[in-house]
């Protein structure tokens, strides 16, 4: 009885090496035509979507078909979904039916008539063969091995969502939508991000930094930012999609994560990054190109600790979030969307405090933050790895220079200064950590407030925060949601409409 299940997995393996290339399937899915070619499978799948049956039929590709042998895209999950993979011309017109999960009585029942070598044989059979395939699997695709492990690692597939790839007139709100009330909130399956990632077609490339390039991308008519890494960079595109798919990370003012996919041309794998697009780019551009009112400068500064008052927060239960330092907070690493408010990104060197647990999860990588938003506890290397708190006070001090440079743009009477970085009176263009660690620590210094700000109450309020940002003792610094709770109240005072 153990050569049954081996007998249908080799008929199986034997069917799929005798594919042509231009297998013939029924699609359901198909704008234009109910049919669909492939040099692959065909596909039946069946599942219950609001109590009600819903069919799929497609075409899979052959390099999607992994591991050989027993492909994903061809797995069932019992009780939720059935799904048949066939290597005929139209073989998935059949009609499947969602099985009913087992009882334990059904077990025993048809287990009572076999004895104890016959179901060691039963269960050793397929698990032999299964370690067979999964080492041939592993020499033929080991140059793509670390790839596949990765998209392992992320993917959050559920039977129950393979209806936000299907239909085809959904654009990229309507399935982040769908995703963000489902209940997750923690990104769009690995399956639709894949989907979403390889059709998208680059239109011009709109920044470079030290992990690759950023360029605008079209998808479904609609923009999107694509930040495509080198592939030595590997570990922080892995670490930044990893964060941006932390459950319940979505709010408003943190940058909005779409897909994360990597693509092989043969010579080297792109990875990618995409996410929503804001026309206006970095805060850091922004504020070099205009001055901003009273107005604007509340909005910056209140949506940005918005933004990082969330990712700091921790929300306990089961759909809960861990909290999140970003570690690497600067004017080029938020951005500007068309409303005048803030998105914080670039998320790659961020770390996440698992409360129950009181671990901190650090990227494994050699980068570090930015030397010039570097706090002095951080500079000094004082700073207590162990102690979460510890990184959010380290990103406070880097917000208050950031207000700073929002706050130098301020138009208030026609009066406003030129862009400067901060402590650009103080140290080189591109300082070394001696250098910042000499002006911060141990002469104390801080940009300076000129006092022309106490003539208008946003700006002497901006600067009172700044100074309290920039405490030497990162314990005595305000919070994030302090600050947030400080800009609400001025922005009601200056009748700021958000």
């Amino acid at each position: 009885m153990a050569l049954i299940p081996i007998a249908v997995t080799l008929l199986a393996l034997l069917g799929s090496a005798a594919v042509g290339d231009a297998l013939r399937c029924n699609c359901t899915n198909c704008k234009s035509d109910p049919e669909c070619e492939t040099d692959g499978a065909c596909m039946a799948s069946i599942y219950y979507e609001k109590g009600k049956e819903e069919h799929v039929r497609m075409c899979i590709k052959r390099n999607d078909l992994v591991p050989p042998g027993q492909p994903f895209y061809c797995l069932s999950a019992e009780g939720l979904m059935n799904t048949h993979c066939c290597y005929q011309d139209y073989c998935n017109s059949i009609d499947l039916k969602v099985p009913v999960p087992r009882t334990a009585g059904d077990w025993t029942e048809t287990g009572s008539s076999w004895g104890p070598v016959e179901l060691v044989a039963v269960i050793a059979g397929p698990v032999f063969l299964l370690c067979v395939l999964l080492m041939v699997g592993v020499f033929l695709f080991q140059y793509h091995q670390r790839a596949y492990s990765h998209r392992q690692r992320l993917e959050v597939e559920d039977p129950s969502c393979d209806h936000l790839y299907l239909a085809k007139d959904k654009t990229l709100q309507d399935l982040i939508y769908d995703m963000s009330t489902s209940g997750s909130g923690s990104g769009l399956p690995l399956f639709v991000q894949r989907t979403v990632a390889r059709t998208i077609v680059l239109q011009e490339i709109i920044g470079k930094g030290r992990f690759g390039e950023v360029w605008r991308g079209k998808w479904r008519g609609g923009d999107v930012a694509v930040k495509i890494f080198s592939s030595r960079e590997e570990r922080s595109w892995f670490r930044e999609a990893e964060i941006y798919q932390t459950i319940m990370l979505r709010h408003e003012n943190i940058l909005g994560f779409i897909a994360a996919d990597n693509k092989d041309n043969g010579t080297w794998t792109q990875l990618w990054l995409v996410s929503d697009y804001h026309e206006h780019g970095s805060l850091f551009d922004y504020l070099n190109r205009y001055s901003v009112s009273i107005e604007s400068m509340i909005k910056l500064a209140l949506s940005a600790a918005s933004g990082l008052a969330h990712l700091h927060m921790e929300i306990l239960g089961t759909q809960g979030k861990p909290g999140i330092a970003h570690r690497d907070l600067k004017s080029k690493n938020i951005l500007v969307k068309k409303n005048g408010t803030c998105a914080i990104a670039d998320l790659g060197l961020a770390v996440r405090h698992e409360s129950i647990t009181d671990t901190i999860d650090i990227a494994p990588n050699q980068r570090v933050g930015t030397k010039r938003y570097m706090a002095p506890e951080v500079l000094d290397e004082t700073i207590n790895m162990k102690h979460f708190d510890s990184f959010k006070c380290a990103d406070i001090y880097a917000l208050g220079l950031v207000y700073w440079e929002i706050a130098r743009r301020c138009n208030a009477g026609g009066i406003h200064d030129e862009y400067q970085l901060p402590y650009y009176d103080l140290v080189p263009s591109d300082p070394s950590i001696e250098e910042m660690r000499k002006v911060v620590c141990d002469q104390k210094l801080r940009p300076s407030i000129p006092n022309w700000w106490q003539s208008y109450e946003s700006l002497r309020v901006m600067g009172k925060i700044m100074r309290e940002c920039w405490y030497a003792n990162g314990a005595a610094r305000l919070t994030a949601l302090r600050i947030k709770k400080t800009l609400s109240q001025l922005s009601v005072e200056e009748d700021v409409k958000m």
